[in-house]
């Protein structure tokens, strides 16, 4: 007998529907074709102990078991419900007709309970796009994958729920969430504030104009003068995510895995800081089984590398195109897969090995042309991709004794909110987001210069002997500060401004 059912399989953070079709016919023994890993094959052992734990029968004749389409290279433990689900129905324990119209993912144990998957939003989505009438899933991924209105997902907890479901014989109902209220719910929830951090303001100036136009930052100070913490905060001063960006951010923390139970939908812009003896493949994502990596995690919201310097020379060289291109292609021998990859970078380094150059009541230890040594670790280019360069000195002791309260992230969030929406004005359906992202045609169009300003620009671009990179950087972030200030034209005091973010680009810093 001939039965199908349907589940799903990963590309990227997508989801290919695929079609589970299983016949049994005369002969004995189970067989898994349709380019199937380990993990799928392993499954026919979960599924006959599952069948016997939960009272159901396994066919003692030969059944084949196709996932199509064949060409698609099938991973993972996702499809054990679907083929469980099949087998059933070709055996006559459940009525087939009914799997014609449902999506069915899950993980069996050997028990006959069902465990949570990978990437339940991404099959959600194609599973409306499909015209499915209804999800069954672990009860672990319903949240999640209830967030997409328009399909009925029903949670499980073991295979006699399943069948139950199918059967509708159950009294499980589909899984609902108000998505506005999950929406809005978390999105001023915050671990930090800049009301918090004494001193410091031209740093909190930098971030904010890097917060409104989605500019790259490197700061740069001795140990303790707050580097880490005002990257933290970075977040509290960011505009809320749009719906889209959630739901995007959300398939990709999804595939990868990184989502709880609890969550239906990522409302807060994530904030992702690996460790500097992070692997390649962690960072941008790939491996034998095909992951997003921080530079995806980090999606719409913020990669932060502290200790710059200490990166791999090569890895931080991998970061150049995913930030002029906004996304990533991995490409293996056996597949290629594209991630989005739209950050802020956000990087932190000492001046030096010791860390106290330039420090204004410690001396600094290193050998003549350590400094220099130590910022040749990072690659000119890569310099010329970080818009603002901030060196970040340690607060003074009056800063820190002033009971005075620093503005909250609240007032800083208005100004970059107020910003960020002259900028959707500008822009209006180009996919163009930010200041940060114009490409040339948009930065002739929009950062017109007056006499005065143009003059000032070359001259610095003459002096510090700046690139046709840093040219564009300059004109950007100039933008941005207009913008801030509720102003069309950028004038003379918003390139000074931007020119002054720019200190590694100087010829003369670090001794070299």
């Amino acid at each position: 007998m001939f039965v199908k059912s349907f589940c799903c399989a990963l590309s990227g953070i997508r989801a290919v529907p695929v079609a589970v079709e299983v016949n049994i016919s005369a002969g004995i023994g189970m067989f898994l074709v349709g380019l199937p890993d380990n993990a799928v094959r392993e499954s026919q052992e979960r599924i006959r102990a599952a069948f016997e734990n939960s009272s159901y029968k396994m066919s003692g004749r030969k059944v084949v078991v196709n996932l199509s389409p064949a060409d698609l290279r099938k991973e993972g433990s996702a499809y054990d419900l679907a083929i469980a689900m099949a087998i059933l129905g070709a055996t006559g324990q459940l009525d087939a007709e009914k799997l014609n119209r449902r999506m069915i993912l899950g993980e069996l144990s050997l028990d006959g309970s069902v465990l949570p998957i990978k990437g339940a939003l991404p099959a959600a989505l194609e599973a409306r796009e499909q015209g499915f009438e209804s999800l069954i899933l672990p009860g672990e991924n319903a949240r999640e994958a209830a967030v997409v209105q328009g399909i009925d997902v029903y949670g499980v907890r073991s295979l006699r729920e399943a069948v139950a479901v199918l059967q509708g014989t159950s009294d499980i109902t589909p899984t609902r969430i108000d998505l506005k209220k999950e929406f809005e719910a978390r999105q001023e929830q915050f671990d930090g504030d800049f009301s918090e951090v004494k001193g410091q303001f031209q740093v909190k100036r930098a971030l904010e104009i890097a917060a409104a136009g989605g500019h790259n930052v490197l700061m740069i100070g001795p140990p303790g003068s707050g580097k880490t913490m005002l990257a933290r905060r970075l977040p509290s001063i960011m505009p809320p995510m749009t719906l889209a960006e959630a739901l995007e951010t959300t398939k990709i923390h999804s595939v990868a895995g990184k989502l709880g139970g609890h969550i239906g939908l990522l409302t807060s812009r994530p904030f992702r800081a690996p460790h500097h003896l992070a692997s390649q493949v962690s960072l941008i994502g790939g491996g034998s089984s095909p992951q997003p990596g921080e530079i995806s995690l980090a999606h719409n919201g913020i990669l932060f590398l502290d200790e710059l310097p200490e990166f791999g020379r090569n890895l931080l060289e991998t970061l150049r195109q995913p930030m002029e291109n906004k996304s990533i292609l991995v490409s293996r021998s056996r597949y290629a897969v594209e991630y989005p990859a739209n950050f802020m970078l956000i990087a932190a380094m000492n001046p030096c090995p010791c860390g106290y150059y330039n420090h204004p009541s410690k001396a600094c230890v290193c050998p003549p042309g350590a400094v220099y040594k130590y910022l040749n670790r990072i690659s000119g280019p890569l310099f010329d991709r970080i818009d603002l360069h901030i060196e970040v000195t340690p607060v003074s002791l009056d800063d820190l004794q002033t009971r005075q309260f620093p503005e909250s992230s609240a007032t800083i969030r208005r100004r970059v909110m107020a910003a960020r929406d002259r900028q959707t004005q500008r822009f209006g359906e180009s996919g163009i987001h930010t200041n940060a992202m114009m490409n040339s045609r948009q930065v002739k169009e929009f950062c017109t210069l007056d006499a005065a300003s143009s003059r000032l620009l070359r001259d610095a671009m003459e002096r510090l002997e700046l690139s046709a990179r840093a040219y564009d950087r300059i004109l950007k972030v100039a933008r941005t500060i207009a913008d801030l200030e509720g102003r069309s034209e950028i004038g003379p005091g918003d390139i000074a401004e931007a020119i002054r973010y720019r200190s590694l680009d100087r010829s003369n810093w670090g001794g070299h």
